[in-house]
């Protein structure tokens, strides 16, 4: 088989992973779907949440100069235009005379756009035309141009707008930053790939302020700590890559930015992006509203427009990256097993409880007190169905690091059967150090 089938399969597998066990569903479903709207279920959820935990938990948390914001999704449209973004936010877009399907320029093939030809019909193409992204939405009952506003197209606005009341309030020196977890909406024009590229999604973004002298260091400090972001998802170096973006694809307030790819079975694709954005954001800003937006050094009494470090994470794409990186299979036939090897942190459930048997009382009533025990602290899993062999399929499938197993020899000795998943190896371990096992496993 090929490698561009191998890959597509297992786009395929994903996606149908996804819908039968509780990930991910076609939005709408019951009315025939949208497209490309997708719902987290039950265990997406819990997945996408892991990741945004652990996120907060890295980057706001665990540091002392990075502080969180949760901006409005509506701001005031006064924003987006001082931002550039009325202007500048925008994709080429090519319609086919034809069949009136559209297309962003830069993701069509080259020979098609020297042919001006489409893609779909064949029909010819017209010039590119400049789209911009931006929802637009109105504010009160009037459709009219007073009440005009837009849906934001990413977060960091409203960390530029709130940040001389985040400097107020937290009293923060230079260097710090402003964290925010939060949807945005894009307009796109060819969105697909699952839930790769949509048009509602959610960002992890951080505007670092520095001062202008520092912004090389402080770049690369990022571009590592971004790459220690992903070995936590599991990503494996050999399919990330840096691509250095030139100036004249750089967005507006950009002097340089990193794109870190990741080898999708789609092609290798944007996961990440990494921009110094200078002053250009708090300048332009203050001079738009007014309003005093520099830093002041308190040793030099020095006031200046601080520059801005922009490390940008999608959490949807993290997803994503997370699920494809983690799937596995071994064996053939009704011997095969699909497993996905997530690290426990991002796993929908930490460890799943069966008694061995449902039909027995007795092993029904200990193996209960132990889910209880342990659902305390950990969200785990309960599971009774069928014979023991096909739960640990069924939790291998969803990425549940590890089956205890209460069985007869727990009823004389207080021990359990603790299976791995990646190695489906057993072994016997005290109720009593559960906790601890656990506790050592999800947060060392």
């Amino acid at each position: 088989m090929a490698k561009k089938e191998i890959q597509n399969e297992l786009m395929e597998k994903i996606v149908s992973l996804c819908k039968r066990r509780g990930f991910i569903f076609p939005g709408s479903e019951i009315y025939g779907g949208m497209a490309n709207s997708w719902d987290y279920g039950p265990l997406g959820v819990e997945i996408k949440n892991n990741v945004k935990s652990l996120w907060w938990n890295r980057f706001v948390h665990r540091r002392d100069d990075i502080v969180g914001l949760d901006a409005a999704l509506i701001m005031n449209p006064k924003v987006w235009e001082a931002s550039g973004h009325l202007k500048n936010f925008s994709d080429p877009l090519v319609e086919c005379a034809k069949c009136h399907h559209r297309f962003r320029e830069d993701m069509l093939e080259s020979e098609l756009l020297k042919k001006a030809e489409c893609p779909d019909c064949g029909g010819k193409l017209g010039k590119p035309k400049q789209f911009n992204l931006m929802f637009k939405t109105f504010i009160g009952p009037a459709e009219e141009q007073a009440n005009v506003a837009y849906f934001r197209p990413e977060t960091a606005q409203g960390m530029f707008v709130d940040f001389k009341n985040v400097l107020d309030t937290t009293r923060k020196n230079l260097p710090f930053g402003i964290a925010q977890i939060g949807k945005a909406f894009r307009n796109e024009i060819t969105p697909g790939n699952f839930i790769f590229r949509t048009r509602e999604f959610e960002q992890m973004e951080i505007e670092y302020f520095i001062r202008e002298n520092e912004w090389e260091k402080q770049f690369e400090l990022w571009r590592k700590e971004m790459h220690e972001w992903m070995k936590l998802l599991g990503l494996e170096a050999k399919h990330i890559h840096e691509l250095e973006v030139s100036e004249d694809k750089r967005a507006h307030y950009s002097k340089r930015t990193i794109d870190f790819e990741y080898d999708f079975p789609f092609g290798t694709s944007e996961l990440y992006g990494l921009a110094y954005r200078t002053d250009f954001d708090l300048s332009s800003h203050a001079a738009a509203s007014g309003a005093n937006l520099k830093y002041k050094d308190a040793e030099t009494n020095e006031e200046f427009f601080p520059h801005v470090i922009e490390p940008t994470w999608g959490v949807d794409r993290s997803v994503l990256a997370a699920l494809l990186a983690a799937y596995k299979e071994e064996g053939e036939g009704d011997a095969k097993r699909v497993y996905l090897k997530l690290p426990i942190r991002l796993a929908p459930y930490k460890a799943a409880v069966f008694p061995l048997l449902k039909n027995k009382p007795e092993l029904v009533k200990k193996a209960r007190e132990v889910y209880l025990s342990l659902r305390k602290k950990y969200f785990i899993d309960w599971d009774e169905r069928g014979n023991i062999g096909k739960r640990y399929y069924a939790q291998d499938e969803i990425g549940t690091p590890y089956c205890i197993t209460v069985d007869f020899e727990t009823l004389e000795n207080d021990t359990v059967t603790l299976r791995d998943r990646d190695t489906a190896k057993q072994k016997r371990i005290p109720i009593a150090e559960l906790d601890a096992f656990f506790h050592h496993e999800i947060y060392s």
